[in-house]
């Protein structure tokens, strides 16, 4: 049978694939073993690729609320009701009536990548929202307060260090997040096989801990406090030792100060770790030869994460590990633009403006996500009226979601750019479905950007598209054209404009390719059959590598750039052109960690923390039959100490309670949890009415989200507390139905839901980033982010 080469857009680690065809049918997937990155890999995901792509509940066309009912509707139809009902709400309101959800798929797909910043220019909209702070914002925060740059995110250099620090993370199940890395099971093993060592902070045993060399099992939402501990271990031990960074920082000697009340003795109780632990923790951290601090979604989603993620930062400049083989570098992707010489930057600056509502601060140019439903219900000037979402599930992967769910039922307009009728596209008025996978061209131009190799890749489309289906980049172009004013206008108009607009500047930078160029003689030599692949062309073109997309073409299985390589001071953007090691915005909330030094909760306290699973991501993969199994399940897990001491049995059901809501769940009775702390899945809860989701609805789960009023956030970053919440746990006498989990029907023996009745007429009630130049994104999808 033929084949064709496909890279996977299922997770963060961009696997190489090869697909089989039949027809226009992918039959089969394998790891590409010529692909210059990957190098064969495969996850359980990647390999149900055909199965994802051939899913029967995907929408082939739009929907549109006809008498208070989705309805099949032509594309034209689609786009002229979007036209015609968004203006006047604009002209009316104002541009910040509308609100734009951005879910984290959008950065696994070109048109994710390329077209929402232009969307949210179209539209000049302030209300913002995505799932980076939901997620990874913390480390935006960070990295633009350090280095003036929310997108110079630094990454473990795994295939060099000697010892790799790792908290909150458990990528031999998520694969990795913000470290695009395949195969990163394998990298781990290399790096014990050649004498590393590896270290694992987590309140639970994960398969990551179990392959450490030392899992350290703190108390969850301590991470700042411990790193606070290492950082005050390095100045009270003399091991700090920038090395050549110590000309390019500033505000050692009051990190030195801010941290002196954080010695381990001091955090001990509060993170349930021992002091002669943390020392020794701090004492290897500083031996290495190399070394470097990886923190992700236990350390971020948590009350201080912003403060865990800028720690994690000064451990890696203090030990001199920043920005050096073996350590933390940062990767220079081939679509980033050209590199700019050394100094002063613009820097980067929080709370430029607020929500409406609770007064939350922005960032990076996104409000907390969490604020949506508030913003869309309470009355008054700038209220939001219509809300554009694409790609998103807020519904299930924000807290409170049965409030939302009430509030987008309010809308006065919602369009979803989505290819499921899910929890929350299901109050669309449109309905706008991209093709699957098979039918779309792909480059990863977030992920590239934190890959732990530089390297570009590219693969067309696999299979032509059918009449009925539109590529998802002319969606999004028309989608642009109809909200701006410009319905009718060519679909290429939309790209046209960015490629002027980004060529018109480039041509007057003197680090630039085009410096001096004529802008029309230099967009008449991009190649490309699309927009998007002349777009793509022209970032190579104006990127470090001196690329064209004819190279890439020419390469199928990649390009390989070489290792990261130091990049400071260069990439430095601070108003000091240095590193500010001692941010005003972190100094200022130092106070309320050094409170939780006492906040040691009370013996018989459950907090709650999430899990991932090698076979989902998200909310996004229970509706595959094949990524169904194997630990892949909605259950609380609890240590058998307090199983024991709850009268909870392993496989009867516990009621879980929080300050948002409480749910019914199977529990699982294993030590893989530290006592004191049980943990629920992410993404599930596939149980609302007028869903098209046969298998996720079949065994849909509860949703660990709705234990959250939306209280609970990091104030610097907006980002919502997901880990480390308590919760009130009870055993019930018999199982609640609706949390049961079914066996997995096939989609052939389920049945497709009736059209969607509007939320008015349904016998149930309904419980449902910033604009930047391209192709820069914040980038809301990697497996540890929530949809």
């Amino acid at each position: 049978m033929p084949t064709a080469l496909r890279i996977c857009p299922l997770c963060e680690a961009t696997c190489g694939l090869t697909l089989t065809l039949d027809g226009s049918r992918v039959t089969g997937a394998r790891g590409d073993r010529d692909d210059v990155f990957s190098k064969g890999f495969i996850c359980p995901k990647g390999a149900s690729f055909p199965e994802i792509d051939a899913d029967p509940d995907r929408l082939h066309t739009p929907m549109v609320r006809k008498d208070g009912r989705l309805q099949e509707a032509t594309w034209a139809e689609a786009f002229d009701t979007i036209a015609a009902r968004i203006r006047p709400i604009i002209e009316e309101y104002g541009p910040d009536s509308v609100g734009i959800v951005l879910g984290n798929p959008n950065a696994h797909t070109m048109a994710g990548a390329l077209y929402p910043p232009l969307l949210i220019g179209a539209l000049r909209t302030r209300n913002l929202f995505t799932a980076s702070t939901l997620d990874q914002m913390p480390k935006h925060v960070s990295s633009g307060l350090l280095f003036g740059d929310p997108f110079a995110v630094p990454v473990p250099d795994l295939d060099r260090t000697d010892h790799l620090l790792i908290l909150g993370a458990n990528p031999l199940d998520s694969n990795g997040s913000l470290c695009t890395a395949p195969d990163f099971p394998g990298r781990l093993k290399a790096l014990r096989r050649r004498g590393g060592t590896l270290t694992v902070v987590d309140p639970r045993r994960t398969r990551t801990a179990r392959l450490a060399d030392r899992h350290v099992a703190i108390r969850p939402g301590a991470d700042a406090l411990l790193l606070a501990a290492l950082v005050h271990t390095l100045f009270d031990e003399r091991l700090t030792d920038p090395g050549p960074l110590a000309d390019h920082v500033e505000g050692v000697e009051e990190v030195r100060a801010a941290v002196r009340e954080f010695s381990p003795e001091a955090v001990a109780a509060a993170c349930d770790v021992d002091a002669d632990t943390i020392r020794a923790l701090a004492r290897e951290l500083a031996a290495a030869p190399t070394a470097a601090v990886y923190g992700r979604m236990g350390s971020s989603t948590v009350a201080y994460g912003s403060l865990a993620n800028w720690l994690v930062d000064v451990l890696n400049i203090l030990t001199g590990n920043l920005d050096r083989p073996g350590g933390a570098l940062f990767p220079l992707s081939a679509t980033a633009p050209a590199p700019r010489p050394a100094g002063p930057g613009r820097g980067f600056a929080l709370g430029r403006r607020h929500s409406r509502v609770s007064h939350h601060p922005e960032a990076k140019g996104e409000l907390p996500l969490v604020a949506l439903a508030e913003e869309i219900e309470t009355p008054g000037e700038g209220r939001i009226r219509a809300l554009i979402t694409v790609a998103a599930n807020p519904v299930l992967s924000a807290p409170d979601g049965d409030r939302l769910d009430r509030a987008l039922g309010s809308l006065d307009l919602m369009v979803a750019v989505d290819p499921y009728l899910n929890e929350t596209t299901r109050h669309a008025d449109v309905l706008l479905p991209p093709p699957p996978p098979s039918r779309s061209a792909h480059f990863d131009f977030a992920f590239n950007a934190f890959a732990v190799r530089d390297q570009v890749r590219y693969t067309p489309a696999v299979v032509p598209l059918e009449a009925d289906r539109m590529d998802e980049c002319e969606i999004h172009a028309r989608l642009i054209l109809a909200v701006s004013g410009m319905h009718g206008a060519r679909p290429s108009a939309v790209d046209d404009l960015a490629i002027d607009t980004t060529l018109a500047k480039a041509v007057t930078q003197e680090h630039s390719p085009a410096y001096g160029a004529d802008p029309k003689e230099f967009a008449a030599r991009l190649t490309g059959a699309s927009g998007a692949e002349r777009r793509l062309d022209l970032m190579l073109r104006l990127g470090p590598y001196d690329l064209t997309l004819d190279e890439l073409k020419a390469h199928p299985h990649g390009i390989d750039l070489g290792p990261l390589k130091p990049r400071l001071p260069a990439l430095l953007k601070t108003r000091s052109g240095r590193i500010e090691l001692f941010p005003a915005p972190l100094a200022a909330d130092l106070p309320r960690l050094r409170a939780a030094l006492d906040a040691v909760p009370e013996p018989g306290t459950l907090q709650l923390v999430g899990r991932r699973h090698l076979r989902s991501n998200n909310s996004w993969l229970h509706n595959t039959p094949a990524l169904g199994g194997g630990s892949n399940r909605c259950t609380l897990q609890v240590h058998p100490r307090d199983a024991e001491r709850l009268r909870l049995a392993d496989g009867g059901v516990a009621r879980v309670k929080g300050e948002g809501g409480e749910v019914e769940v199977p529990v699982e009775v294993t030590d893989g949890v530290r006592p004191g702390v049980v943990s629920l899945p992410h993404g599930w809860g596939h149980d609302r009415p007028g869903t098209r989701l046969a298998v996720a609805s079949a065994r849909p789960g509860v949703n660990v989200n709705q234990l959250l009023d939306g209280s609970r956030i990091d104030p610097l970053s907006g980002t919502a507390v997901l880990n480390g919440f308590p919760v009130e746990v009870s055993p019930l006498e018999s199982p609640a139905q609706s949390s049961v989990e079914p066996p997995v029907e096939s989609p052939a023996q389920s049945s497709v839901e009736p059209p969607v009745e509007s939320p008015a007429q349904s016998s149930v009630e309904p419980s449902v980033e910033s604009p930047v130049e391209p192709p820069v994104a914040s980038p809301p999808s990697s497996p540890s982010s929530p949809r």
